[in-house]
């Protein structure tokens, strides 16, 4: 039953998938929500440019699934919430479910469910709570047949890096994703290596996974389209992309400039026109 659902999220030319992860404000960060302030005009511009896939939470999925018609992005919905993304890490933190989590999602009818698994310096019991959290979700993502996609995030020492910065070490970023097919992902969402041309051996690691990429902070849009480029010639099955999308001047032409990059190949310059 996983495979009818995963059937509306991958592209049946290309076997490539395109979601616009717009969840960033469960999380309680306000520089977060630039760009998607009203998330029905959000969701509007985001149908009409039509990826693949759109990601969302319990409480902003009604804004696509009613949308009327057959031809809308699937909903890909996000699981769990978690208090580690600001400038500093609180002195209690937490990453935690929703409850009837594949209940809820085949309510919204979701074609896949999203959970962290976080490996951030100075918190390793927030490592512990989403292994949990996964451990969780496994048996009834089987039982409902709801696609599981794991997201291995690496960060930064906060101390270092300021808040939400990922680590981009091949080694680290392997690991994490080595555990995550290890505890059951259906589909892998992962961090982009610092170095794009060593990114089959994430691929590798997965086993066969899918393994679709995060696009993390707002670049350029030549820096966000070869990087694209790299990462799907090294064998990612698609990509992940929020603030890159919602963030930009035209969500709709850069939406669509990605679509053309992940399924039909497009160079760079062709992208760049489209914009």
């Amino acid at each position: 039953m996983k495979q009818y659902r995963l059937n509306r999220l991958f592209n049946t030319n290309s076997n490539r998938c395109f979601d616009v992860a717009v969840d960033h404000g469960f999380f309680n960060q306000p520089g977060f929500l630039q760009g998607i302030e009203s998330m029905p005009q959000v969701i509007e511009t985001l149908v009409d440019a039509a990826p693949d896939a759109i990601q969302l939470t319990v409480g902003q999925a009604k804004h696509l699934q009613e949308v009327r018609g057959r031809l809308k992005p699937s909903l890909v919905l996000r699981t769990d919430v978690a208090n580690i993304y600001g400038k500093e890490l609180p002195s209690s933190r937490f990453s935690l479910i929703i409850e009837e989590t594949m209940l809820q999602a085949v309510r919204l009818d979701a074609a896949c469910v999203c959970v962290n698994l976080f490996q951030i310096p100075g918190a390793p019991e927030v490592h512990e709570q989403c292994v949990e959290n996964i451990l969780k979700l496994k048996p009834q993502a089987d039982y409902y047949g709801m696609p599981m996609m794991v997201e291995p995030l690496v960060f930064q020492p906060n101390a270092e890096a300021g808040g939400y910065m990922v680590n981009g070490d091949l080694t680290e970023i392997s690991h994490l994703v080595r555990q995550a097919v290890e505890l059951g992902a259906d589909i892998i969402k992962a961090d982009p290596t610092d170095d794009v041309s060593l990114y089959h051996k994430v691929v590798e690691t997965a086993g066969g996974i899918p393994v679709l990429v995060r696009g993390g902070g707002r670049v350029s849009d030549r820096e966000i389209l070869e990087r694209t480029q790299g990462l799907l010639q090294q064998g990612a099955a698609g990509i992940v992309y929020g603030r890159n999308v919602i963030q930009h001047p035209n969500p709709r032409g850069i939406t669509q400039a990605l679509m053309a990059m992940v399924h039909d190949e497009a160079c760079i310059e062709s992208a760049l026109e489209m914009i």
